[in-house]
């Protein structure tokens, strides 16, 4: 099991957290307890951050599997405690998951690129092919003329972010897939 310094070593793990719980969450986690359970209120309470940034944090890395709870009801007065735990044996298999999402989306985005050509009107924006050759290469908003738009800048751009997720994921692949 991956431990939270560890965790939080890493730049690439410590950046993807960053970008989902922010600076406050991750003070969170660098303060969080040693292994075991707590409730939010114990745990603004041991680390001195405030109790909605816990409940915050603690919902967003529940959504991502990265935080689990388990719900116990008082007999007395019936109220509901959570308890949360850290899953940090997570965090590889669920930034592999969202890295081969990212991908899936990259390739199709790099497919559509690669197999369409563009006009871009001044005004309205880009269109394809099919979208202006109807209309004698006018916009079909505003009818002004368009220009040919080369997208090349823009595909190589997402075949080095293809490339680079696959090299990160240890699979291999082309934009075109």
């Amino acid at each position: 099991m991956v431990g939270i310094d560890e965790m939080l070593a890493d730049p690439a793990i410590r950046a993807y957290l960053l970008r989902h719980i922010g600076n406050e969450g991750l003070d969170l986690l660098e303060r969080f307890p040693p292994a075991g359970e707590y409730s939010d209120e114990e745990l603004a309470e041991k680390t001195g951050i405030n109790l909605n940034t816990v409940r915050h944090t603690l919902y967003t890395l529940y959504e991502r599997r990265l935080a689990e709870y388990r719900r116990i009801k008082d007999p007395e007065s019936g109220w509901l405690t959570y308890l949360w735990t850290l899953r940090t044996d997570m965090v590889y298999p669920v930034i592999r998951e969202e890295l081969e999402r990212v991908l899936e989306i990259l390739t199709k985005r790099s497919k559509y690129e690669e197999e369409n050509d563009f006009f871009i009107c001044e005004e309205c924006g880009i269109f394809t092919f099919n979208d202006v050759s109807d209309s004698n290469f006018t916009c079909p908003n505003c009818s002004a003329p368009v220009k040919h738009f080369d997208n090349e800048m823009l595909l190589g751009a997402l075949k080095r972010r293809v490339a680079a997720i696959h090299a990160t994921l240890g699979t291999t692949g082309s934009a075109s897939e």
